[in-house]
């Protein structure tokens, strides 16, 4: 249905962040009256959310530290089923408690949340370091990614909640740097307590609690936003939409599990992801045509049909669909090129630094201007760019190219996060801001596990494809194949005569996720 269009009402993309002063929006049909709290002064507006990003950079440490630990971790518990659920695991529940986590907060409180958030996610970090056993480990990490999740996303919408949308840029671009810092250093912090402390691997759990419980601590002392407040006197659980949390993450961990199960855990012919996968559809629709009918929706379905608030959305979608391939399948591409792991993650480190310096400069760019929808086209340029440079990497590719690569894409990946959640919000009523905020999380959940299921399934059937093209007339061929696929550094242990193929099969299997992230994005 085509709705007229009120520069007021229905900001387009073009229009300033804040409306002409002709008076407030009109409300929309909602039980509950948002609580508009007064502005406070900048110092204690930072010291606030400061306060949050605690647990937004510990959270998106923990997010990354098992990409060093998953080693050592799986031999001490003689697991190597472990290997990959300790990443799954987190995953999984920090995804599916991200959407709801709005809605929740709408009727319970900001304050509450993040203080019920940092207590389970210094719960589960407790658990992983004092674990025993895997059914342990692995519970930990779940409980971890449901503190995380909610950490993450209660601390944008405090932002909101605290200021005027102008300035949320700022601020935003700030938060993205709390989050990219962290991400990227996981790796290096887990790596380093394993090999330089006594506790080893378990250190790099424990030394998360502490500041986590400080940062509940101050969290409950300095965050006073009053949740919303029913209109018809209805109480806190009889304005939760019971069947859209279900639905919601019922849709949710049974996609991930079947995404993340299938070609890792198991093969893609197993039951678990010919099962999950299609009944995670079906859910999904179940699921939107519920909520589409829900008075207080939990994702909320309606604000979708908005222009602006669905492209936004489906940037989200996409481009994090091949930053998380990227930052996947680059390291090991520089592997394959004879480059150390540590090196490998100095040149790492400029995709965060382009998240950065991006993700502020566009903040202070719409605080100065107003506007968005000129700066959200050249950020998403840049991120193309930046993947564009992808597809000339070859054996023979200079080290500052690779390293621009990952400066464009990290730069213009971090732009478009701050671009289009201030998109999002400016172009629906402040009463729905944390929910559309929700959604932006879920659609990136969405991305971050389907783009790296779609670049494995291309890298997986081209890598084997060439190898079988070399080696097919071998009468080992398939034990050479198979241990070519399981790990590189195998490649270099091959005979010389038969280096080269290989190497030339893997750099065609990379050639063919440069080029179908590069559609995508």
């Amino acid at each position: 249905m085509s709705v007229p269009h009120d520069p007021e009402v229905n900001p387009s993309e073009s229009s300033p962040l804040l409306p002409p002063p002709l008076g407030p929006p009109p409300p929309i049909d909602d039980d509950e009256a948002p609580v508009i709290v007064t502005e406070l002064p900048l110092a204690r507006v930072y010291l606030i959310i400061g306060t949050t990003y605690i647990g937004t950079f510990l959270g998106a440490i923990d997010s990354t530290v098992i990409a060093t630990l998953s080693a050592p971790i799986s031999s001490e518990f003689s697991s190597m089923r472990l290997f990959s659920w300790l990443a799954t695991a987190y995953l999984i529940s920090n995804a599916a408690c991200q959407p709801i986590s709005g809605r929740l907060t709408d009727i319970f409180g900001r304050g509450p949340g993040l203080v019920f958030s940092n207590i389970v996610f210094a719960l589960g970090n407790l658990m992983c370091g004092l674990a025993r056993n895997e059914v342990w480990m692995i519970a930990g990490r779940v409980v971890a990614g449901i503190g995380g999740g909610g950490i993450m996303s209660i601390s944008t919408f405090l932002g909101s909640d605290l200021v005027p949308l102008r300035k949320r840029g700022v601020l935003q671009g700030i938060g993205n740097v709390c989050y990219g810092s962290g991400a990227m250093l996981g790796g290096l912090f887990g790596g380093w307590f394993h090999d330089n402390t006594a506790g080893g691997w378990r250190l790099a759990f424990l030394v998360q609690v502490p500041p986590t419980l400080v940062s509940a601590v101050l969290v409950a002392w300095l965050v006073r936003v009053p949740p919303k407040v029913s209109v018809s006197g209805k109480g806190y659980l009889g304005r939760i939409d019971f069947g859209g949390v279900v639905l919601t993450v019922s849709f949710l961990v049974l996609l991930l599990l079947g995404l993340n199960a299938g070609g890792n855990l198991v093969p893609w012919t197993h039951p678990l992801p010919l099962t999950t996968i299609p009944l995670a559809i079906v859910l999904m629709g179940v699921m939107f045509v519920w909520e589409g009918r829900a008075a207080q929706p939990i994702v909320p379905v309606r604000l979708l049909a908005d222009r602006t608030v669905a492209f936004a959305c489906l940037t989200n979608l996409c481009t994090t669909m091949v930053m998380l391939a990227m930052l996947f399948y680059i390291p090991l591409y520089l592997q394959v090129l004879g480059y150390s792991a540590t090196k490998a993650g100095v040149i790492l480190l400029f995709s965060p630094v382009g998240v950065s310096i991006c993700s502020l400069s566009s903040g202070y760019i719409m605080k100065h201007t107003g506007k968005y929808y000129y700066l959200g086209i050249a950020v998403v340029a840049m991120f193309q760019i930046g993947c564009a440079i992808t597809l000339s990497f070859g054996l023979e590719t200079p080290l500052a190219w690779i390293k621009a690569s990952f400066f464009l894409m990290g730069g213009g990946y971090g732009a478009m996060l701050t671009v289009t959640l201030l998109a999002c919000i400016s172009a629906i009523d402040h009463s729905q801001q944390a929910v559309i905020t929700s959604c932006t999380y879920l659609f990136r959940s969405l991305g971050s596990t389907v783009g790296i299921t779609i670049a494995s399934v291309v890298f997986q059937n081209i890598l084997n494809d060439r190898l079988w093209l070399f080696f097919g007339s071998d009468p080992d061929a398939a034990a050479i194949v198979d241990k070519i696929v399981k790990s590189i550094d195998s490649v270099q242990n091959l005979p010389l005569e038969w280096q080269k193929p290989a190497t030339a099969a893997y750099m065609d299997a990379f050639k063919g996720v440069w080029i179908t992230m590069f559609s995508i994005g």
